[in-house]
């Protein structure tokens, strides 16, 4: 039996910021159980609901100090088991009581630390020896850090490996170098240029980077884009130093959580057979409910997406006035920065017929709106995987995007001429570029109506499941356990 951890700071069911989650929740699920142990751990937040939190289970307890700050700390482990995964969650309520997983970055630091090293601590207490810990992000970064390094010292560790996958190479966990020194107890020489330290700080994604036996991202663009000024975010040196130990693997979706066939959330059914009577059906509700103009014939256009300068909005921003003509709507679902979710309402207020923000994240509206939508606009700065994308296509909506990251490794821009294609697509970071396509685009909805209707049996007929990146997965477990 093979035997992975997980280890992230968020994961679907329970919590959910953001595509991590999704990736922490799906993956484990598609392996063989007959051959894969898989688990995960994540903090034991205050904020997990109640319904998840009252089935957990006691596990064990112990007490743990990293470095001078953090003294004799109450460690608890809890686990639940679902769908033939085990999830340990790890206990105390001083770094964990919250109302959200994040928020200042100082105390984050701290209490991922924290994790980190009781992620570790726990193993030979529950008994449970992983040939490799998976780990996600910053958040799990020294992780990698520790094995290599303090636990080295117990036999129970050696030959252990582990691998981080980038999520977002923007965030990485930088504090300065003596705090952080002392809440890890890490050794000084750890905090030189070659290891820890990051423009004078210390930086958990580095250390992860350093240490890990193997580094992943959510796509193969993502992966040769990082190693680049522009997109490589102060890492493009290491990463490239590492290139022989990456690759890009891109994400999948649950297929049967976005189904538009057997989805209760949505106002009525359809399949690839019948999309071309039964999605519009699915509009005009939508339509009814967020207060636009009822027409099926208008061009609905939706985005879904956390509201920051990464998400290409200012390109939205520039172009908005000729965005939304009158046959053409907007439905935005988000929350983020101030000055996005101002522009959004803005707009709504002076074209409420056009255009609907939705200064939110509901799950349910969001489903509505897959399933109602012509096209869906991801117009990023960078994207290491994107599943917007990947859940439009299932509902048979096609995205309009830039090409970067995984949008450029899933999305094929339509070609009238050979008739090939499955969405559209624009190369530059430039509004009147992201224009020029969109209005492409209402072009094909509406004049050439059949060679759309194709572009969806296309969409709907890609396989961006779990099963395809699983396969990969595998491969590179076996090959770190030296089974190939």
């Amino acid at each position: 039996m093979r035997k992975i951890l997980f280890a992230a700071s968020e994961c679907v069911p329970f919590i959910k910021t953001g595509g991590l989650a999704d990736v922490c929740g799906a993956l484990p699920k598609e392996f063989d159980k007959k051959e894969w142990d898989i688990r995960v751990v994540i903090p034991n937040y205050t904020c997990i609901p109640e319904k998840w939190r009252d089935k957990f289970q006691y596990v064990t307890h112990f007490y743990m100090s990293c470095g001078s700050y953090i003294q004799n700390e109450y460690v608890g482990v809890l686990q639940y088991e679902m769908d033939g995964i085990t999830y340990y969650f790890i206990d105390n309520r001083h770094y964990f009581e919250c109302f959200a997983p994040y928020g200042d970055i100082r105390f984050d630091i701290e209490k991922f630390i924290f994790f980190d090293k009781a992620v570790l601590s726990m193993l030979p207490l529950i008994g449970f020896q992983p040939d490799i810990i998976h780990c996600h992000d910053w958040e799990t970064g020294f992780i990698p850090v520790y094995l290599k390094n303090e636990f080295q010292g117990d036999m129970f560790f050696w030959g252990m490996k582990s691998i981080i996958t980038i999520h977002n190479l923007k965030f990485q966990g930088v504090w300065d170098a003596k705090t952080v020194r002392g809440l890890t107890g890490f050794q000084a020489e750890l905090f030189a240029p070659d290891k820890l330290e990051f423009k004078k700080d210390a930086n958990m994604l580095k250390g992860g980077l350093v240490y890990a036996d193997y580094i992943t991202t959510v796509s193969d663009t993502y992966a040769k884009e990082i190693q680049t000024d522009y997109y490589g975010e102060g890492l493009n040196g290491l990463l490239s130093a590492r290139h022989m130990d990456m690759q890009g693997i891109v994400n999948g979706i649950d297929y049967e959580t976005y189904n538009p066939e057997t989805d209760k959330k949505i106002y009525a059914n359809y399949n690839a057979d019948n999309f071309r009577k039964k999605k519009s059906i699915n509009k005009t509700k939508l339509q009814e409910e967020l207060g636009l103009a009822v027409d099926k014939k208008r061009y609905m256009i939706g985005l879904i997406s956390r509201l920051t300068d990464q998400k290409g909005l200012d390109l939205i921003d520039y172009v908005m006035e000729r965005l939304v003509d009158d046959y053409t709507q907007l439905v935005v679902i988000g929350t983020g920065e101030a000055q996005y979710e101002n522009m959004f309402r803005h707009f709504a207020w002076k074209y409420p017929d056009r255009i609907s923000a939705n200064i939110c994240y509901s799950d349910d509206l969001a489903h509505k709106l897959y399933a109602a939508a012509d096209a869906f606009l991801m117009p990023s700065r960078f994207e290491p995987c994107g599943l917007t994308q990947m859940i439009s296509f299932r509902y048979g909506t096609l995205p309009i995007v830039r090409e970067t990251g995984g949008l450029k490794d899933t999305v094929q821009p339509f070609n009238e001429y050979e008739n090939t294609g499955d969405g559209f697509s624009f190369t530059n970071y430039n509004g009147e570029e992201m224009l020029n396509v969109i209005n492409y685009s209402k072009h094909i909805y509406f004049d050439r109506k059949r060679q759309w209707n194709q572009m969806v049996d296309r969409a709907m007929a890609n396989d961006y499941s779990w099963n395809a990146s699983k396969f990969r997965y595998e491969g590179l477990y076996k090959y770190l356990m030296g089974e190939c």
